[in-house]
């Protein structure tokens, strides 16, 4: 089991960490007593590991016992002298999980000292509860859905409470979403050395700065704790029980799914999965060939080139289809058999429309137990299209005055959402045609103002009956 020290260690991190930025505080508010600050990190410490506890309603005896070692020597009270049993008939952790859901007087304090310096106490705050919140799911053998949830809400509370989206760091990707970024680059390590690994809440950072996506967005931070939770365990020689990394990815294009896979690549770096974290793309042209023994091989040359990182079959549904002579089936039968054989090497990720991959999953018997979890990406709404074109603008020092932006919701609202409704891409396209139009219309002037060459007007929108080129 975890033991109780390595809770324990957890705890001392939150307190090391937080007391010295609330003595900093206190420095420059008279008649506080500093004595009671380091108390009262350690209640808030106490209240988050209860609440973890709680989530799932169990209170197992190892993890009353690692609450009592963590925090019997802590705090003046009876508990350290207690057992799992009397904690239990006490009634101590019912109702706990409640803690998780609002912000404490000390994380309001650390916000508010936030917002006036700019610092990132609250961050902290954040990354150091939700370790707690890792090593209590880390404790019993299987973490419960319920546990990795908590985490993630704790999470999202403290940044609601904070009332900003976590900024996307230097080097993140784009927070539209819509897709367009270069195609990653394998690093080869005998050439030249990786990059550090990223740290996992930087990346959840970016992942929540993208536009919409708010069920996948969730289903991701669910992935990160298990594997989280899995690495503590790993880290302590302790058993995990194995499960499938490989996921399913359904909807329309340009709704984010290649982004979202290469933020999950960097993920599974980071949490030990894999060593590389770069991600490939395949599809049907690239895997499927025309003559008898060619096909295996381009799967396994693609299975190659993703080694210790993520490789996406794009519309990989296509290789279901065909008729007698066609090689689709080889391919699909050299996926699941690769996937098998390479599980603790690559992580693949099969995207599609929802119907057909659920075609592509019969297609073949070991499919659906090798891919277990299916993330669905649905389409942006009209004000998340919006907000798309107006980051897409930002990146490039573009802004839309608001007869511009009622334009582009104009233009938007004329599209059908139908298959094949371009999302990302289609809100992508929209700004790269208006930037032309804006081109277009100042090439006229003989000296145009910044302001003039930074904002898109109605007049640089296309008009609702025409597509974008």
């Amino acid at each position: 089991m975890i033991s109780a020290t390595t809770l324990d260690e957890a705890v001392s991190a939150f307190v090391d960490e937080l007391v010295p930025a609330i003595e900093e505080l206190a420095a420059t508010v008279p008649a506080v007593d500093v004595a009671r600050l380091r108390s009262d990190v350690v209640v808030d410490a106490y209240n988050l590991a209860c609440g973890f506890i709680d989530a799932d309603q169990r209170h197992t005896d190892d993890e009353l016992w690692a609450l009592i070692s963590s925090f019997g020597h802590r705090m003046p009270t009876q508990l350290g002298r207690s057992t799992p049993a009397d904690v239990r008939r006490a009634g101590l952790l019912v109702g706990r999980c409640a803690a998780l859901d609002d912000p404490s007087p000390l994380l309001e304090v650390l916000v508010r000292a936030d917002g006036r310096d700019g610092g990132d106490r609250a961050v902290r705050y954040a990354r150091l509860g939700a370790q707690i919140g890792h090593i209590v799911a880390a404790i019993d053998l299987v973490p419960t859905q319920n546990e990795l949830e908590a985490i993630d809400g704790f999470r999202a509370m403290v940044h609601r409470t904070i009332g900003t989206v976590p900024a996307v760091r230097a080097g993140g990707g784009d927070p539209s979403a819509g897709g367009g970024l270069d195609q990653d680059v394998a690093i080869d390590p005998a050439v030249a050395p990786l990059p550090p690994a990223r740290d996992l809440d930087d990346l959840l950072d970016e992942l929540d700065a993208l536009v919409g996506l708010a069920e996948v967005k969730r289903e991701v931070r669910l992935v990160a704790n298990l594997l989280r939770v899995e690495q503590i365990r790993r880290e302590r020689n302790l058993p995990i029980v194995d499960q499938s990394r490989h996921l399913i990815f359904t909807g329309n294009p340009g709704t984010g799914k290649t982004t979202v896979a290469r933020l999950l690549a960097q993920i599974y770096r980071t949490l030990g999965v894999v060593e590389r974290g770069h991600l490939v793309e395949a599809d049907r042209a690239g895997l499927v060939a025309g003559f008898v023994g060619q096909t295996a091989k381009r799967v396994v040359d693609a299975f190659d080139q993703a080694d210790q990182g993520v490789l996406l079959i794009d519309e990989a549904y296509s290789l279901a289809r065909g008729g007698e002579n066609d090689f689709g089936r080889e391919a699909i039968d050299t996926v699941v058999k690769l996937v098998e054989d390479r599980r603790d090497r690559v992580v693949v990720i099969l995207a599609g429309y929802p119907e057909e991959m659920a075609t592509l999953v019969d297609a073949n018997p070991g499919m659906e137990s090798r891919f277990p979890r299916t993330v669905h990406f649905p389409d942006y709404s009209d004000d998340e299209l919006v907000a798309i074109v107006e980051s897409l603008g930002q990146k490039g020092r573009y802004r839309l005055d608001e007869q511009a932006r009622a334009a582009v919701r104009a233009w938007l609202v004329t599209q059908a959402r139908d298959r094949g409704f371009g999302n990302g891409r289609l809100a992508r396209n929209l700004f790269e045609q208006a930037v032309a139009n804006q081109a277009s219309r100042l090439v006229a002037l003989d000296n145009p103002t910044d302001d003039q060459l930074t904002t898109l007007t109605s007049a640089d929108i296309p008009v609702p009956d025409a597509a974008p080129s």
